[in-house]
């Protein structure tokens, strides 16, 4: 006789999704949760009249089937979720508009027309975003050249994933790039991007502030170490990224879990006196022309709840190459730092900053290498154990529609696993 039935460890969205699909099954479920609040990497912070997503950052009408499936269940309209009516824009000497858009084809968005020739020609290819292994085992750097990589490709993996386009697959991103539509018809949850994962805790059981330490597969069933205390459970889904996984069950004898590696990320969020910005939400900037930040985000832009009227809210994240240099300065350096980068490209940005907030994930998402893409296929054949996994890394996929299907995914295995038994 076991403590618990099933025990899932995060409380990101995979895990909130596996424990409410398996709820409603008939499954008594319990989430541990190392954090004091649930979210994850969509996590939302309320301060003085701002909404803060400190993590992602909004969501697309296509390419996400199984997220809009999850908020119809869970009540959630689309006026809960309203389009965000702006673009994104490319830096190249300054702002040009229509970055993943239509109209960034024919105007270029900094692209010239022999680029954008390239990229058309690299869109044509087949791509799967539950398989991304069956498409070119390439990198972006190696799949890319000259102007498509530099004022293209580069930023958007670098800006919005924090990858190194030497290190991470082309594959999962042209997936992504092609399912989720042009950016002028995403949307942003009006009251924060932790709406969804705060909508599905409300229907679970969820434990906070509970680090698990370790998880012991025995078989027929696990043990969990968490707060001092061991706890047996028939099955355990590990909803964390996979380095975490690693270390909480050293002996999952996966390859892929050990090949599955995270980028980092680290942004400065600016709580400002006034708004700054123009026209579009997000501007990306490429290595040739900064260094220093990969994204700028004007929150404030995004929906006008982020921040007070009149005021403003920037995020600012940093490249890739500084990120780990950033990871353990202190909150003072990497503010100055990045405030100072930004500056060329947001005129006044250090004398409208009223407070910053620093905000490091060192597990922010998935690298899709391409030896992870390789072994990929062998580690899901492998699923269904007594340890069962949840999280986007399980699909390569840098994106929460990845973590909502891998959740379902998981909750499916479990029931069918119950049946055999």
């Amino acid at each position: 006789m076991t403590d618990l039935d099933v025990a899932v460890i995060g409380a990101g969205v995979a895990g909130l999704t596996t424990a409410f699909r398996l709820r409603a099954a008939g499954r008594e479920v319990r989430v541990f949760e190392a954090a004091g609040v649930v979210g994850g990497r969509m996590t939302t912070v309320r301060e003085d009249g701002f909404l803060i997503d400190t993590g992602a950052e909004q969501i697309p009408e296509a390419g996400y089937p199984e997220t809009w499936k999850l908020l119809g269940e869970l009540g959630i309209d689309r006026g809960a979720v309203p389009r965000i009516g702006r673009g994104i824009a490319m830096w190249r000497d300054r702002a040009r508009p229509g970055v993943a858009s239509a109209r960034g084809l024919l105007s270029g968005a900094g692209l010239p027309v022999r680029a954008r020739l390239e990229l058309l020609r690299l869109l044509r290819g087949r791509f799967d975003l539950e398989r991304p292994e069956d498409s070119s085992h390439a990198t972006v750097a190696q799949a890319c050249r000259g102007d498509l990589l530099d004022y293209l490709c580069q930023p958007v993996v670098s800006g919005f994933f924090g990858w190194d386009p030497g290190r991470s697959a082309i594959a999962p991103f042209l997936a992504l790039l092609t399912s989720i539509g042009p950016a002028s018809t995403w949307r942003t949850y009006r009251d924060g991007m932790d709406t969804l994962a705060r909508a599905l805790a409300a229907q679970v059981d969820v434990t906070t502030s509970a680090p698990v330490d370790r998880v012991v597969d025995d078989g027929c069933s696990a043990r969990i170490f968490v707060a001092g205390r061991e706890i047996s459970a028939r099955s355990v889904v590990l909803a964390v990224p996979a380095p975490v996984a690693r270390l909480v069950h050293p002996e999952h004898g996966s390859e892929f879990i050990d090949a599955c590696s995270f980028s980092s990320v680290v942004k400065a969020q600016l709580l400002l006196d006034r708004p700054l910005g123009r026209r579009d939400y997000a501007v990306v900037v490429p290595t040739a022309e900064n260094g220093t930040v990969s994204t700028i985000i004007f929150d404030h832009l995004k929906h006008s709840g982020r921040a007070p009227e009149n005021r403003g809210l920037v995020t600012v994240m940093a490249h890739p190459s500084v990120a780990e240099d950033l990871m353990s300065a202190p909150d003072a350096d990497v503010t100055a730092r990045l405030t100072d980068a930004a500056e060329r490209l947001v005129p006044g940005l250090r004398t409208a900053t009223v407070r910053a907030i620093v905000r490091r994930f060192r597990h922010a998402l998935p690298e899709a290498t391409p030896r992870a893409l390789a072994l990929r296929p062998e580690f899901e054949a492998g699923l269904g154990g007594v340890v069962d996994y949840a999280g986007d890394w399980v699909y390569l996929s840098p994106c929460s529609e990845a973590a909502v299907r891998s959740g379902l995914r998981a909750a499916q295995r479990l029931a069918r696993r119950k049946e055999r038994v």
